[in-house]
Order: C-alpha cells, then sequence, then structure tokens
C-alpha cells in the first residue's frame, strides 16, 4: 500500500495556500499557483470533483518543491 494518498483538487489546493502558494490565475479547469519567495509555479486541475491520482499529485509537489512529508504534514 502506498504512503500517498488519491484525494481530491479542493485539498491539494488547500495544503498549497497553508504552504504559503498564492493563486495566480486560472485558465479553462487549471488554477494556478505561486509561492512568492521561491517562484515555484504549480497548476491544480479542477475536473468536476473527481480526484487526482497518485501520479499527478508527485508532479505537482515537484513542481511546488515540496516533499510528501512536508505536504502530508499540512
Amino acid at each position: 500500500m502506498s504512503v500517498l494518498p488519491i484525494i481530491g483538487a479542493r485539498t491539494v489546493i488547500r495544503k498549497l495556500v497553508r504552504a504559503g502558494f498564492r493563486f495566480i490565475y486560472a485558465k479553462g479547469s487549471h488554477y494556478f499557483f505561486q509561492h512568492p519567495v521561491t517562484k515555484h509555479l504549480t497548476s491544480v486541475p479542477m475536473h468536476g470533483g473527481k480526484d487526482i491520482g497518485r501520479g499527478l499529485l508527485l508532479k505537482i509537489l515537484k513542481q511546488a518543491g515540496l516533499s510528501l512529508k512536508e505536504f502530508l504534514k499540512l
């Protein structure tokens, strides 16, 4: 069993905001966030309440410069 959870896009957004990311803009169903200090930019797809899979969550965390441990603590 994987430690990486399958969670909804709203939960990912809440955790990114807690990590200091700010909403920049939305294009279609994708919301873009940027950290004001590190300047990391990441996007989160909001596809009608569907969950974000493990692979996509890993890519979002890599773009954001967050480790899995840091993300799970938020």
